[in-house]
């Protein structure tokens, strides 16, 4: 395993990050807690999770914190042993204060975070999606006081805009605020439109990239084709909503990936992993698997950059 450092926390974390979206449902808790100790054992010290992740069951306003309270007993005196982050923003219930980047939300979210996981703090507390009913500056100066009384390490945004990443780099050297750690982004191969701003503020600034989606759901695993039926237990037929079309152009796309994987002898899923990996600024790539195999390709994706894969 490769790792890497961030400016804002000591350690070092893996460049691969477990992701827990699917804990609960596909991923059952036995299984779960087995790919959590197995990704460990291969080096993986970074997991990401947050307060709705609850698999398919998942639904707008629905309660979650499903995949934390499987974590927290995956990690049972193991605690000392990673680094995790977990989000708040979406709604948890119907009420007002059930969402957003308020106060309130933002502070008691994260006390229910930490009973779920049965720790005394998170690594990294994401924002995790702009909120336009919460003044800016005001949930920047809670996530700094929850750092401040040790509640979490560091703090970090997840699908924020270049234009708020400069917002809050400003707030936060004229407050004396800490800035960010790291910012989560929908990003691939086959989605990039980051590159063109996102990435380099958070160059400039010193924040690190740590993309979600590097798989695009699972279309850059190589088991899809257009027109062909998906292989069971594949996210196209579990949960065909999480992915997106596979039209001519996207096919067009898939196919020219698939091509240089080939080229590099590596499985599709592998090199599409590693091409992120090696992009200037990404420090990480959030990966959910579902067995040991897909865990496999993802840790060897970690040692498989270079500069053969960026283009």
């Amino acid at each position: 395993m490769e790792y890497c450092s961030v400016p804002q926390l000591s350690g070092k974390i893996s460049r691969i990050c477990l992701g827990t979206m699917l804990f609960g449902n596909p991923v059952a808790e036995p299984e779960a807690i087995a790919l959590t100790h197995a990704a460990m054992e291969r080096g993986v010290n970074f997991i990401d999770t947050a307060d709705i992740y609850e698999g398919y069951d998942r639904s707008i306003g629905s309660h979650g914190g499903v995949a934390e309270r499987i974590l927290g007993r995956a990690l049972r005196g193991k605690r000392d042993k990673v680094i995790i982050a977990s989000k708040v923003g979406n709604a948890t219930g119907p009420g007002p204060d059930d969402q957003g980047l308020g106060r309130k939300h933002v502070g008691s979210t994260l006390e229910a975070i930490l009973k779920r996981l049965g720790t005394d703090y998170l690594d990294i507390y994401y924002m995790h999606k702009m909120d336009p009913a919460t003044p800016l500056e005001e949930s920047i100066e809670t996530f700094a006081g929850l750092v401040e009384q040790g509640k979490s390490r560091a703090w970090g945004v997840s699908n924020f805009s270049a234009e708020a990443i400069r917002e809050i780099v400003v707030l936060c050297r004229r407050n004396g605020w800490p800035l960010p750690a790291m910012s989560q982004p929908n990003y691939s191969i086959l989605r990039r439109d980051i590159e063109a701003d996102h990435l380099p503020v958070c160059r400039e600034a010193g924040i690190a990239v740590v993309p979600y989606r590097v798989l695009e759901g699972g279309l850059l695993s190589g088991k899809y084709a257009k027109s062909a039926p998906p292989p069971t237990g594949s996210r196209q037929a579990e949960k065909p909503g999480w992915l997106m079309e596979i039209d001519d152009a996207a096919q067009e796309r898939l196919d020219a990936v698939r091509r240089s994987a080939a080229t590099l002898k590596m499985p599709m899923s592998r090199y599409a992993i590693a091409w992120v990996l090696s992009r200037p600024g990404v420090a990480a790539a959030v990966v959910g698997v579902k067995n040991l195999q897909q865990l496999d390709e993802a840790v060897a994706a970690a040692g498989a950059t270079s500069s053969l894969l960026a283009e």
